[in-house]
């Protein structure tokens, strides 16, 4: 295949030689390469941390919370079948949710104590509302009786299993002691104890340490609550409706009733994330900049060497268009072997970042993302066509951009006073 003689020239000239002008192309090349593949893999982390969060958050909540302005909502059943009835509703179901002290009780040592979130939930409607029933990964899905769900992370910490009991007391049956105690006629209350009987994961810490699921039936009963729910958890088939749904919700119940969306309860975290990517995308292209004047750098360095070349160049017929090319052709062969190799390199970081992450932690010997943090056990990724489309074309064109004041240059110079320089 003919190439045209600028092209030609252009490959020629970045033929490796044991120049400091080669030594120069080579870094500014793996300058590129750097600069792509950590926005890529950054880009990509923080993508999939913002999925993987939004899946965990709407994994245990639901979209949209109903409260009665009045407190407890005691005709729960006939305000859910009148949401029902609104577009785009999936699923909606009671709910219950107070805190309580939990004591567990261990045949060998002390008692250990904690003040978790109780959530009592109705185990048929629960499988259309979270991911709860289908997360269990010891016991089962079973809150009949006196039975309780634990996380995984408070059964690590308390040395719980299936089979185990705990006691739990209510904030009403500790102020009935307390009032009794006051009263000069201490009145011994005894806890309410409750089986495990599953082990959840959810994926999310915070939930798998603070949260206990019990009936709602159960919930009832200790908070002296009646029949009576706290709302309801509502679920559509498109997370984004929120908003809209919410407000048609509000106008078919009135205003007894207020709503809560899962972009408003989660809207710090939420909008951290985003944030706190677009900082990181302007920041880390920087690299690309520092590339960029690198490849400048070398490009003038190389027009200086090549002047007795241009000013024959010129002489023979060639024009500044042409010779711009020639100079232009170099910056983006570099632009793109640079964008290249730092799109694979960035793409095979991504696969292996957990195995990755894995010997960094072995050989640092502590957690370089702890889920204490995080709230994730391995890091997350996400790769969006679109982000990687501006990173591999904002590069390139840094990297085209970089080389026309070089080029600009070479192609004004005149072929006389070229050839008199040498």
């Amino acid at each position: 295949m003919r190439l045209p003689f600028e092209l030609l020239l252009s490959l020629r000239y970045l033929k490796p030689k044991r120049t400091f002008v080669s030594v120069i192309t080579v870094i500014s090349t793996i300058g590129v390469t750097l600069g792509v593949a950590v926005l890529i893999i950054v880009m990509s982390v923080m993508s999939g941390f913002d999925q993987d969060l939004h899946d965990k958050i709407l994994g245990f909540n639901p979209h949209i919370k109903v409260y009665s302005r009045s407190g407890e909502m005691r005709d729960y059943e006939k305000t859910a079948e009148k949401i029902r009835n609104v577009e785009h509703i999936r699923a909606v179901a009671p709910f219950t949710l107070g805190q309580v002290w939990m004591e567990t009780q261990p045949n060998i040592g002390a008692a250990q104590g904690m003040a978790p979130y109780l959530r009592g939930v109705e185990a048929d409607l629960e499988r259309q509302v979270s991911v709860l029933p289908s997360s269990i990964i010891e016991g089962q899905f079973d809150v009949s009786g006196r039975g309780i769900l634990i996380g995984t992370v408070m059964a690590r910490n308390f040395h719980l299993r299936v089979g185990d009991v705990v006691a739990l007391y209510s904030p009403s049956q500790m102020q009935k002691m307390k009032l009794s105690q006051e009263e000069g006629q201490p009145e011994a209350i005894l806890a309410d104890n409750y089986e495990i009987k599953g082990i959840y994961d959810v994926g999310f810490y915070e939930y798998n340490s603070a949260f206990l699921i019990t009936s709602m039936l159960n919930f009832q009963e200790l908070f002296d609550m009646d029949e009576s729910a706290q709302g309801l958890l509502v679920m559509l088939d498109d997370p984004q409706l929120v908003t809209p749904v919410a407000e048609e919700i509000k106008t078919v119940l009135g205003s007894a009733y207020q709503t809560s969306t899962w972009m408003q309860e989660n809207s710090q975290i939420v909008g951290a994330l985003a944030v706190e990517k677009n900082v990181m995308f302007y920041i880390l292209f920087l690299i690309m900049i520092v590339a960029g004047f690198g490849i400048a750098n070398a490009l003038i360095t190389f027009v200086f060497q090549k002047t007795r070349e241009i000013g024959l160049l010129k002489a023979v017929g060639a024009t500044r268009l042409q010779i711009l090319f020639i100079f232009l052709s170099q910056s983006l062969m570099v632009g793109v072997i640079g964008v290249i190799c730092g799109f694979s390199l960035g793409m095979t970081a991504i696969a292996f970042r957990n195995e990755f992450l894995q010997f960094m932690n072995r050989m640092t010997g502590f957690e370089l993302f702890p889920a204490e943090l995080y709230f994730f056990s391995e890091l997350p990724a996400l790769i969006i066509p679109s982000d990687i489309i501006m990173i591999c074309g904002g590069s390139l064109l840094i990297c085209l951009l970089s080389g026309i004041l070089p080029a600009a240059y070479a192609s004004r110079q005149h072929p006389v006073t070229s050839l008199r320089h040498e």
